[in-house]
Order: structure tokens, then C-alpha cells, then sequence
């Protein structure tokens, strides 16, 4: 009876995994909509006159690659007028300068010109604190304590309200790993954050970026975020319903995806010992 019994069992499982598939509902996809990603960083150390702009558009939900759009006119204009224009590398969708001049507190407008429309945003280039070089390893880290840990620190700016955005790719993600941050509980203290995983080991380069950012970009990538799901990474979906700060002014209800920002950019190597 025992052995029939275990016999039914196995049979049982068999069938489940037997009847086991991958189901692709046939969703509905929306006509594509542009795409327009105008981040302008500015790496400490650098003249930061190297800069790209990318445009795509959507595309359906299963789809894993975006469709990139040519023959845009673009350009960013400074508070003296001064115009850097942005050249296609020809069929891929990017657009480049190579004499982009930043400057900490200036102001930026950016113009895209596509197929008779005329897409602006307007934004200021942001400073950012050093990543200072006492980065400290816990091998014990994590929730659970048994995860490789690394803690960095940055020195706020207390004499005004400061929003940090931070990037840090490892070899043992798929993605990198974001965080959108401000200093309402640590005006001008000594900041730290904090990166681990279980299956980090020595050698391995943690690459950590942290962004200054505007109060409105930390609140847009705060949606973008939660509209996207952290444990992707915020550009591993499309963005679903949340508008950046770029303008249609052709046509106000035709607006385009993206954001316009520019971050002083604050760049640190770690190996893990």
C-alpha cells in the first residue's frame, strides 16, 4: 500500500510539470511614443565637453530592445546664449558634442526638433559632493549578516538643500543598483551609504557613482522607481505613465518620454578584499 502510495504521488507530479508552459498573453501595444534621454554628466576630474544624447521611442512589453530615432535637430543653449549642438552618429539615435561647456549652478535649455515638432526643457547643472576614499568592508553585512557589505561616505552642503542619486554596478548584478536620496535628516553631516550581496567575493570592482541631482529629477526618479520595480533597475521597462520635464510645445498633449538633467558626477573604484 506504501509503495502504491508513492507511486501515485510521483505520477501526480509528473502530470503537473507535464501540463507546465510558459503563457504570452497577447497584450495590446500602444502606438510608440519618443523617448528622449538628454542625462548630461559632468565627471569630477574631466572638462566634461564629451556629452550624448539618446532618442528612441516604446515598444511593446516583451520586446527587450528600443527603437532608436534619427534626424532630430538638437541643441542646449546656456543663460548667455551660447548653443552647443548635438550631431548624430548617423542610424543609431545618438547625438553628440564634443565642446559641451558645463558649469555648476548655470542653467540649460534644451531644444529637439522631430518631424515638424518641437519638444524644450529647461534644468540647472547640479553640483556634487567628493566619495570620500575611508570606504569600509563588512563581511558580516547585510540584513542578515551574511553578506558582503561596503559603506561610503560624502560630505553634505548644509547651507542648502541637496538630492544625490546613486549608481553602483558589481559584477554579481545584472543591473545596477540605484537609490534617489536627500538630506532632510543629515543637513551638512557626513552621509554614508551602504551596497552588499551574498555572493560578492575579493576582487571583485564595485563601481560606485553618485549623482548630484534637482529636487524635481529626485521626485521623478522616485515615480520611476516604483513604476519600473528597484529590483530591475529603473530603465529595464518602459516607463509606463511618468512625464519628465520635457515639453511638446508644438503640440502639448504629444510629449515625450525622458528627462532632462545635468549632474556634476562624483566617480569611485572599490575592489572587495
Amino acid at each position: 500500500m506504501k509503495n502504491i502510495l508513492i507511486y501515485l504521488v510521483v505520477l501526480f507530479c509528473l502530470i503537473l510539470l507535464s501540463c507546465t508552459k510558459v503563457v504570452e498573453v497577447d497584450l495590446e501595444t500602444a502606438e510608440p511614443e519618443l523617448v528622449i534621454d538628454a542625462s548630461i554628466d559632468w565627471v569630477k576630474g574631466t572638462t566634461g565637453n564629451e556629452q550624448k544624447i539618446k532618442l528612441s521611442t516604446t515598444t511593446g512589453y516583451y520586446s527587450t530592445t528600443f527603437p532608436t530615432v534619427s534626424g532630430a535637430d538638437i541643441v542646449i543653449t546656456n543663460s548667455e546664449n551660447t548653443v552647443f549642438s548635438f550631431i548624430e552618429n548617423p542610424g543609431t539615435g545618438e547625438y553628440i558634442c564634443s565642446n559641451f561647456h558645463p558649469v555648476i549652478g548655470e542653467n540649460y535649455t534644451l531644444k529637439v526638433v522631430l518631424n515638424g515638432e518641437i519638444y524644450t526643457a529647461t534644468e540647472t547643472c547640479i553640483e556634487v559632493p567628493d566619495i570620500e576614499n575611508n570606504i569600509e568592508q563588512n563581511d558580516k553585512g547585510g540584513f542578515g549578516g551574511d553578506e558582503v557589505e561596503i559603506k561610503y561616505y560624502y560630505q553634505d552642503n548644509g547651507n542648502e538643500d541637496n538630492y544625490y542619486l546613486h549608481r553602483i554596478l558589481s559584477p554579481v548584478s545584472a543591473f545596477p543598483d540605484y537609490k534617489a536620496k536627500d538630506d532632510g535628516k543629515s543637513q551638512g553631516n557626513l552621509m554614508q551609504e551602504y551596497f552588499s550581496d551574498k555572493v560578492l567575493k575579493a576582487g571583485d570592482m564595485i563601481n560606485i557613482r553618485l549623482y548630484g541631482i534637482s529636487r524635481r529629477y529626485y521626485d521623478y526618479f522616485r515615480k520611476l522607481l516604483a513604476a519600473s520595480g528597484a529590483q530591475n533597475g529603473p530603465f529595464q521597462t518602459a516607463p509606463g505613465s511618468v512625464r519628465g520635464n520635457i515639453i511638446n510645445q508644438t503640440h502639448f498633449a504629444n510629449f515625450a518620454y525622458g528627462y532632462f538633467r545635468l549632474s556634476e558626477v562624483a566617480v569611485k573604484d572599490y575592489m572587495i578584499q
